[in-house]
């Protein structure tokens, strides 16, 4: 059931990242960084729809992470990007061709030799010491605020990728935490929920991750903000579970084919964001390229 829910959630997350694109795209570059992009973007149905996507998939995810663990769901949420481009080539009127659902499918075979390969299991998260939480905590800080700083000294795409990497670790580490809180609501319930501290940084950090993604996606294209999301995202989340939260995986041979499975998402990710249903022309003009030919034929005729 974890895995079930992890892709519904990873629907959902898609139906957001295309929704919240459409409206964020037509906001001036000077509005990023800025409270009134948030101001703009609530007037706009689209985006409001996107926000209904985030807050369902994220209570989706929450069970799942509390059924199946962190190094289980993260890994699985790659299947994003795939849902992502569907969703665009319908909302934006466009076709997906071979390419497309060539690294769909080296997407997929990725996801299942990771998953199947490393077998996680276990972990507490309730039982890691507070010096670890804040080690780790700090070294997420560190990550985010530096690709932060990168992405505002750059314009366009490189900000749009920079975002996109400080958005993918931060919404990582929102699921690190959201595991922990569903741990504590298992052993100790509503009462535990209210006094951990991990339900309190969730408050403050799932915005502030919200607040970047917006401005990811106000910075460029979904070809260059996307990779971030998708990679990052699992990355740190998986990390955690492995290393901090004592999720248990097999090792030997297995090794080999997980890293062959990683591999695959880096290679099938890659391919995949360069679709033009993803490109830096506006998503309309992604089509086919016959009919953006037919398109261009009929303006150079009416002028």
């Amino acid at each position: 059931m974890g895995v079930v829910l992890a892709v519904v959630a990873a629907v959902l997350n898609a139906a957001a990242s295309v929704l919240q694109r459409k409206a964020a795209r037509e906001e001036p570059e000077e509005r990023s960084f800025s409270i009134g992009l948030l101001f703009d973007l609530v007037r706009r149905p689209s985006w409001l729809a996107g926000i209904a996507c985030v807050i369902v998939g994220f209570l989706v995810q929450a069970v799942a992470l509390t059924l199946a663990g962190v190094a289980v769901v993260q890994p699985l949420l790659v299947a994003e990007l795939p849902f992502t481009v569907l969703l665009a080539a319908w909302a934006f009127g466009a076709r997906p061709g071979v390419r497309e659902w060539t690294a769909i499918a080296v997407l997929a075979g990725g996801l299942a030799l990771v998953v199947v390969a490393l077998a996680p299991h276990g972990g507490d998260p309730v039982a890691v010491p507070g010096w670890t939480w804040a080690v780790g905590s700090a070294g997420v800080a560190v990550l985010v605020g530096g690709t932060v700083i990168a992405g505002r000294g750059t314009t366009g795409s490189p900000r749009a990728g920079w975002l996109g990497v400080a958005t993918g670790t931060a919404f990582g580490y929102v699921a690190v935490l959201v595991a922990a809180v569903g741990a504590i609501a298992e052993r100790e319930g509503v009462s535990g929920v209210l006094t951990a501290w991990q339900t309190w940084a969730v408050v403050v950090v799932g915005p502030l991750s919200f607040f970047l993604l917006q401005t990811a996606l106000q910075a460029g294209s979904l070809v260059a903000s996307q990779p971030g999301f998708t990679l990052m995202n699992p990355l740190v989340a998986t990390a955690w579970g492995v290393v901090v939260f004592g999720e248990q995986v097999r090792g030997g041979a297995w090794y080999a084919m997980a890293a062959a499975g990683g591999a695959a998402l880096v290679v099938g990710t890659f391919v995949l964001v360069q679709s033009p249903l993803l490109g830096g022309q506006d998503e309309e003009d992604a089509g086919d390229p016959g009919d953006r030919g037919d398109r261009g034929e009929e303006a150079a005729a009416a002028r």
